[in-house]
């Protein structure tokens, strides 16, 4: 690749594919996990790697041939409650994949800029919203495992010199994200519904927790500004900073819907250890950088539930 090339790690994923769509107009690396197929590029100067983070050799071969001046690294093992049943693997390709990955900068590109993508899960549970500066004390294995990756980051740019940027997201949601999630799980309903393809019975966990929620178009937003301007080491939050009840938002999707859906809870959709209420203090980003959203969550509801609809119509 030529000079200049931005790497994309988990650029098949959620978050991956908008960074991709923003990206769109320079030279991208996408990797992808080799038991994963690669995705239609959408443009000519995006390249698929099938790359398994969890390779040493294969990952520093891979970086080596490339030669990135930027990564973003967005890999990883992304869902809280299948973290309870598989601590390990979640270790192994938060921590021990992010670890591979700045080994192979330390050695082959050391002048690389890298963004490493944590989560507001690092911090301890708190009923107050949460700075850069609150106790990092996780309550979920998935939690431990970001943390791990936030502490290698920091190290890498502290001890190493290495330049390190780390992004802390909060919960965030849009078109095509997967229906494991409270949100895109309720849209991909409603449109089954309203198609006739399920009956008017929709299935819930709990609705009574509260997060703070972002349309992931503004957090890729958010992760090409910190590329751009945020101070090696430095920890953002990306949020809203304010937490919606679940209820609520499932309340508007409900009123966007065209069909009379009655609601009932689902024993198996609960957490095992549901944390009543996330949310995230932006000021740092957002004084310092001048980032805001541009998203309503009313917006980010509409969307989704438009790009369900046109899933279950194809």
């Amino acid at each position: 690749m030529t000079a200049g090339t931005t790497l994309i790690t988990g650029a098949a994923g959620f978050a991956g594919r908008h960074l991709r769509a923003r990206l769109r107009d320079q030279p991208i690396v996408a990797w992808h996990h080799p038991a994963a197929p690669a995705l239609d590029a959408g443009t000519d100067r995006t390249v698929w790697r099938a790359v398994d983070l969890l390779d040493r050799a294969g990952v520093a071969a891979a970086i080596d041939r490339d030669r990135p001046s930027r990564i973003f690294h967005l890999a990883g093992a992304p869902q809280v409650d299948a973290s309870w049943r598989s601590v390990v693997p979640h270790l192994r390709t938060n921590a021990y994949g992010t670890h591979v990955l700045l080994d192979a900068v330390r050695r082959t590109v050391p002048a690389c800029r890298v963004l490493v993508v944590t989560s507001a899960q690092v911090y301890q549970v708190h009923d107050e919203p949460l700075d850069e500066d609150a106790p990092l004390i996780p309550a979920t294995p998935y939690g431990l495992s970001k943390l791990a990756q936030d502490r290698l980051a920091a190290d890498a740019a502290r001890g190493d010199g290495l330049d390190v940027v780390l992004a802390r997201p909060f919960n965030h949601t849009g078109p095509g994200q997967a229906p494991a999630f409270a949100v895109p799980s309720f849209a991909r309903q409603v449109a089954r519904i309203e198609a006739g393809l399920e009956p008017p019975v929709m299935a819930v966990g709990n609705l009574d927790t509260r997060r703070d929620l972002t349309d992931v178009r503004d957090v890729v937003d958010a992760y090409d500004l910190l590329m751009a301007r945020a101070p090696a080491g430095r920890p953002y939050n990306i949020c809203s900073g304010r937490a919606w009840r679940i209820g609520d938002l499932l309340d508007e999707l409900l009123h966007l819907s065209t069909a009379t859906i009655d609601v009932r809870v689902d024993e198996a959709r609960l957490r095992p250890n549901d944390v009543p209420v996330i949310q995230g203090d932006a000021t740092r980003i957002r004084s310092e950088l001048g980032w805001q959203p541009h998203h309503t969550v009313e917006q980010t509801l509409r969307d989704t539930l438009e790009w369900w609809r046109r899933q279950t119509s194809a």
